[in-house]
């Protein structure tokens, strides 16, 4: 007869005794609702930002230092008249700029150094803008120049020098295919993050730059062949829009091997909630606050946008501190991501030992 088993014997008491304090917080860390909890008050905050980074930049458009040029002389009284209800209308936000000739100031408008030339003509005063350097901006002006010109008296001419391509009036497609672009190129690594997490460092760079690659095509493709909105120079658009690409992509595997499964909120912020409604491609760079008006120049999203407005309208007067700006961002986010790649979430040597050994 086999003895009975014999139970072992708990203090008196001691079963109702609750666990302690520092138990019970690091259970609660050790459990998803830490980070549940915190997300949840991330995405209420981000929300709220979002709207206001949005609605800040791009409700109200105010001019701001709006350069323009002035050809010959226009210094009779009523032309000084016209200049200073201009100004006033325009809330002293024109900075005049004075040109010999007419051919000099063109080349100025061409160059995006100014966004307006006045002259001038006949009698009255003309006006030159150029819709694909802002059609914010070109609107404010031509709108506020007529304004002036009839309560003043004086005949004003306006003409578009550099208008929008037929498909695009209001001037906001190369926004969205940057926008597009911005957006998908980081999404498309936190896929890569979530369900290809067993490559390698230089893998997932390749595959960052394949799907950049086949990303632009698809996005210059279907706006341009399918859609016949904008007449892009295609190679050109397809490569700012792979480069845009890969460069978030690349922004987002930077935070994500520093900092882990919260890479989304500074890739996000950044791109975003900061780079998107700075980015001149909504509303023109002169209308933003001045603070966005200077940082989203060094952004990813302003950088794209930039390029791609000079890709299409301006050919012969193109500028590289665009390219030099996104070629900033991705040398950086590669050689942060090459550098620390030992602390990358993934790579099959960070797989369970059961997966590795697997048959």
């Amino acid at each position: 007869m086999s003895a009975p088993d014999l139970e072992p014997v708990t203090p008196r008491g001691e079963h109702a005794r609750p666990p302690a304090r520092g138990d019970r917080w690091a259970a609660f860390k050790a459990s998803p609702y830490l980070p549940a909890l915190v997300l949840l008050f991330i995405i209420a905050a981000a929300a709220g930002l979002f709207a206001g980074s949005y609605t800040y930049a791009m409700a109200n458009p105010t001019p701001r230092n709006i350069p323009a040029a002035v050809v010959g002389h226009l210094d009779t009284p009523r032309d000084k008249v016209f200049l200073d209800r201009l100004e006033g209308a325009l809330d002293t936000s024109l900075v005049l700029h004075e040109y010999a000739t007419e051919a000099r100031a063109r080349i100025a408008l061409e160059e995006q150094k100014i966004f307006a030339v006045l002259r001038s003509e006949n009698g009255g005063v003309g006006l030159d803008v150029a819709s694909a350097s802002g059609a914010s901006v070109a609107q404010l002006l031509a709108e506020s120049t007529l304004k002036v010109g009839q309560a003043t008296h004086v005949p004003v001419k306006v003409t578009d020098v550099k208008p929008l391509q037929r498909g695009d009036p209001r001037g906001l497609a190369l926004f969205y295919i940057s926008l597009a672009a911005v957006i998908v190129g980081f999404v498309g690594a936190i896929q890569l993050s979530v369900h290809a997490k067993a490559l390698e460092p230089l893998e997932r760079v390749a595959f960052t730059v394949a799907y950049a690659l086949l990303g632009g095509f698809s996005i210059a493709a279907v706006v341009d062949w399918l859609l016949g909105s904008v007449d892009l120079p295609f190679v050109q658009s397809w490569f700012i829009l792979a480069f845009t690409m890969f460069t978030t992509g690349m922004v987002f595997t930077m935070f994500n091997t520093l900092i882990g499964r919260w890479a989304m909120i500074p890739t996000w912020g950044l791109m975003v909630m900061l780079g998107n409604p700075s980015s001149g491609g909504a509303v023109s760079w002169p209308l933003l606050p001045s603070v966005l008006g200077f940082i989203g120049r060094w952004l990813p999203p302003g950088a794209s946008v930039n390029a791609q407005h000079a890709a299409v309208y301006y050919q012969g007067h193109q500028r590289v501190f665009p390219y030099l700006v996104l070629t900033g961002w991705a040398l950086v986010s590669c050689a942060v991501f090459w550098v620390w790649r030992h602390r990358y979430p993934g790579g099959r040597d960070h797989m369970p030992q059961h997966a590795a050994t697997a048959t």
